[in-house]
């Protein structure tokens, strides 16, 4: 399996996990455009799971429905979007699991400034992917791990330094994941059979690219990936 970035900031989110003979669409926040030429135009055997109904998520979410792509989200997510009546529209509940496709889907809730919804993605080609993005604190540990992709928005010190206007700086860090949380969550998790650990969402204006991957490859002594579009990775079950 691979993990490919299509987009990883406020502009636009979209990622895709490819298998041999199928692929999860995971968040549709860019250009349909975008996600259709990172398929290779090819929409045979596509699925997708959004997090929640911000545009950076799910700007292109019709698009993908309209396609003939299922999509699986929470219900204010769709309600949110006027989408809930849509036939492939896939409501699902925290704490409960999905099997789309090969894919298995455990959705559980996060902190948020609207409902929100990390995922738990097992595979047999990637294993026990932990999926995790727009939330300031995550209330979970989670056994087995084999890739992790989290968010990593900001550093408090750069944001507290850098002159971000007060409601912005409030939003940011009562909805959104710092470098030191991020690191906490890390620690809190068994990491042994860890193989990829991928930071996303990266603010464009309060984050440092090198520092957080300095600072989580010496926390942690994973692989450690920045989320850039364009980015392609082995994400497979283990190293090999």
């Amino acid at each position: 399996m691979k993990l490919v970035v299509i987009g990883s900031n406020s502009a636009g989110n979209s990622y895709l996990l490819q298998g041999e003979n199928e692929t999860l669409l995971i968040e549709c926040g860019v250009h349909f455009s975008k996600i259709k030429k990172a398929l290779g135009y090819n929409l045979q055997n596509v699925s997708a799971i959004v997090t929640h109904s911000h545009g950076d998520h799910s700007k292109s979410i019709k698009d993908v429905l309209n396609a003939g792509i299922p999509v699986w989200a929470g219900v204010e997510t769709f309600k949110a979007l006027g989408i809930e009546s849509h036939h492939r529209a896939k409501t699902i509940v925290q704490g409960l699991s999905y099997k789309i496709g090969n894919f298995k889907v455990k959705p559980f809730n996060v902190n948020h400034d609207v409902p929100c919804l990390g995922f738990l993605i097992q595979h047999p080609e990637c294993g026990l992917t932990l999926f995790l993005t727009d939330t300031y604190f995550c209330d979970y540990v989670f056994p087995g791990l084999n890739n992790i992709i989290v968010e990593c928005n900001h550093a408090e010190d750069i944001i507290s330094s850098n002159g971000t206007p007060r409601f912005l700086h409030d939003r940011i860090i009562q909805s959104h994941m710092n470098l030191e949380t991020c690191k906490s969550l890390l620690k809190a998790n068994d990491l042994s059979c860890v193989n990829n650990i991928v930071l996303i969402h990266l603010s464009d204006s309060n984050s440092d690219e090198k520092r957080f991957k300095r600072e989580i490859t010496e926390l942690t002594g994973k692989e450690v990936h920045i989320a850039t579009a364009g980015l392609s990775i082995k994400f497979n079950k283990t190293a090999i």
